[in-house]
């Protein structure tokens, strides 16, 4: 799942790349990726990239026109420039952006049900998942009070509230992990339950982690950045190897839908989580 800091990395690279630029074709190659039927991207043909931003795990495509293209990446949405060879086995392109030079963007879904998602708004509020986000650890104004309002009174497992955009924009599973594993927390502790002490230093460790992740992809290709943060995961995907902290053994426990990864030496006391069914 694509999350903030490989968002930002990808952001950051289509604003050098396409500001400026007019669209010339729009073909979309799946129509389930368009949410806005009554305004199909193709309407965007003519109009000029005046600015690429990031909300959250979003892309926002801002025009000179004052409409925006909002690409939401889902759980297996990403980005490639068209020209390149694509690897064998590359996810499928479901929308092409044509414009009046330089390569296409290709939009990608890797996943076995469509996630990739496009509305073209007057304002990316009218996006539902980008009007209830919670604030940016990433925003240099991102303060204790936001990350506080998050956990404050909540019976809820930490790791999900860390997950919950509309309380915190940008994180996923992978950097969930992380931060957790950085702040030495279990990941399915009750945020109500958390010392002032421990909701320090896993403000400290979520800014930390996203903010530093953000500067180590900046400048990275879009196709490599996948690469990219999986070699830099220090739990996450790490199952059955050493502790980077303690040496012991990183093992899975059960999430939700999905699965995650933790130390239980370094994170909890010992005690061990409920593994994946089947593991």
């Amino acid at each position: 799942m694509p999350e903030s800091p490989e968002v930002q990395a990808l952001v950051e690279e289509l604003g050098e790349r396409t500001v400026g630029r007019v669209v010339r074709e729009f073909d979309v190659l799946e129509f389930r990726v368009v949410k806005t039927r009554p305004r199909p991207p193709a309407d965007l043909v003519g109009a000029r990239v005046a600015a690429v931003a990031r909300r959250g795990k979003h892309v926002d495509l801002g025009f000179d026109d004052d409409r925006h293209l909002v690409i939401s990446l889902g759980r297996h949405g990403w980005a490639r420039w068209g020209g390149a060879d694509a690897a064998s086995g590359a996810p499928p392109v479901l929308i092409t952006i044509r414009f009046d030079q330089g390569p296409a963007l290709e939009l990608t879904d890797a996943g076995g049900w469509v996630s990739l998602g496009v509305s073209v708004v007057d304002d990316p509020a009218e996006v539902s998942a980008i009007a209830k986000l919670g604030p940016d650890p990433a925003d240099p104004a991102y303060s204790r009070s936001d990350f506080d309002r998050a956990f404050a009174g909540r019976r809820k497992q930490t790791k999900a509230v860390l997950q919950e955009q509309e309380s915190i924009a940008g994180i996923g599973n992978a950097y969930s992990d992380e931060i957790l594993f950085r702040a030495r927390r279990s990941p399915v502790a009750h945020a109500s339950t958390l010392s002032g002490e421990a909701l320090e230093g896993l403000y400290e460790a979520t800014v930390g982690e996203i903010t530093e992740a953000i500067a180590a992809r900046r400048g990275i290709p879009i196709g490599e950045l996948k690469a990219a943060k999986v070699a830099a995961m220090r739990v996450h995907g790490r199952t059955g190897e050493p502790c980077p902290g303690c040496g012991g053994t990183i093992r899975d426990f059960a999430f939700a839908s999905t699965v995650g990864q933790y130390c239980p030496s370094c994170q909890t006391g010992g005690e061990l989580l409920p593994e994946p069914v089947g593991r």
